[in-house]
């Protein structure tokens, strides 16, 4: 599988990088990650120049990394600043250093070329970082190919037959969709509103609404890694005013990051950011727990799916109907973005 490597990816959340090594795989390059002393973060290749010991399983003296096998030292640049048993240190002694941007809660790095690396592209997700929302989040690892994620998010049908009694319901698969692509700004936006819908668990038990509501699922996803889901959820009948805020309704801004790790491997982070009982704590640990349970469903469908398309031949016939336009709209521009840039394969 090739990757667009011209992007931004998510590798963790801040809350993960500190004083302590942090081992993770982007597009197939093994990264350590680590805070300096001063809170920067840094991400360097996760290899030893001398015998490829991972420096992730080293340990930090001050802000240089030193191998736990023969001691070669990396300053936070990469440059390795002392070898065993010499004085000279050879010119090709360092490992790469790869930009890094630490924006709404996330870790970006940049695995492209360095050059072409321009923070101002990284798309936000300013709720996860807002003191006027309450979030809850995670991150669960697949054991399957980033396309099938991006899928499966785009294609928000399934939530009535995956997801029962959490957050799906019959009206989200049986109502249409409408799906619109900035190709300038490379978006795809998928929206569902549903005007009289069964309310699922998920928001009942979050929102104490009783009754029917007025559900509406807003998608934007920025390809390669960023998905929003704007959701808003009101009382049946009551929808936004023509001016003003929205007070009478419940937002829940839903975050996905999409990192591919390996050909056949994804870290799937999520986050949950509410407008609504941001002080409840009790508010929190359901939501905690639910979007932990829908994820790990989805987890494991798609780690089935995955052991299925690896026995299919390579040219089998997939059937798409209307609600996979967003789908194969985000198949569209991830394919262009492979096409423009450098690309990598998943070694």
């Amino acid at each position: 599988m090739a990757f667009a490597r011209n992007q931004w990816y998510v590798a963790a959340y801040g809350s993960e990088v500190g004083r302590t090594l942090l081992a993770r795989t982007v597009l197939g390059e093994p990264l350590v990650l680590y805070r300096t002393g001063a809170g920067k973060a840094v991400a360097l290749a996760d290899r030893c120049v001398h015998r490829r010991f991972p420096l992730s399983e080293s340990r930090l003296d001050g802000d240089t990394i030193v191998c736990g096998y023969h001691g070669f030292t990396y300053d936070p640049s990469g440059v390795c600043v002392f070898v065993p048993g010499q004085q000279r240190i050879p010119r090709t002694a360092r490992v790469v250093s790869f930009p890094v941007v630490e924006q709404d809660s996330f870790i970006w790095v940049w695995i492209g070329d360095l050059d072409r690396a321009d923070p101002a592209a990284i798309p936000r997700a300013p709720w996860l970082a807002d003191p006027r929302y309450a979030v809850v989040r995670g991150m669960a690892p697949l054991n399957a190919r980033y396309s099938l994620l991006v899928d499966n998010l785009l294609d928000l049908s399934h939530e009535t037959y995956l997801h029962g009694g959490y957050i799906g319901t019959p009206e989200v698969a049986n109502t249409p969709i409408t799906t619109e692509v900035d190709e300038d700004r490379a978006i795809v936006y998928v929206s569902r509103h549903m005007d009289d819908a069964e309310c699922p668990p998920f928001y009942a038990r979050s929102t104490g609404i009783q009754g029917r509501i007025t559900r509406w699922q807003d998608i934007e996803y920025h390809p390669p890694c960023l998905y929003l889901l704007h959701s808003r959820i009101a009382p049946q009948g009551v929808y936004p005013p023509a001016e003003g805020e929205d007070s009478e309704a419940f937002h829940a801004e839903i975050v996905y990051a999409i990192t591919p790790s390996t050909e056949h491997t994804t870290y799937d982070f999520w986050a949950v950011a509410r407008d609504f009982a941001i002080d409840d704590e009790s508010v929190s640990e359901y939501l905690h727990h639910s979007n932990h349970t829908v994820v790990m469903q989805d987890v494991t469908a798609l780690n089935i799916l995955e052991q299925v398309l690896v026995t299919e031949p390579d040219r089998y016939q997939e059937l798409s109907i209307n609600i996979d336009t967003g789908g194969l709209a985000a198949r569209r521009l991830l394919a262009r973005m492979v096409g423009s840039g450098t690309v990598g394969a998943a070694r």
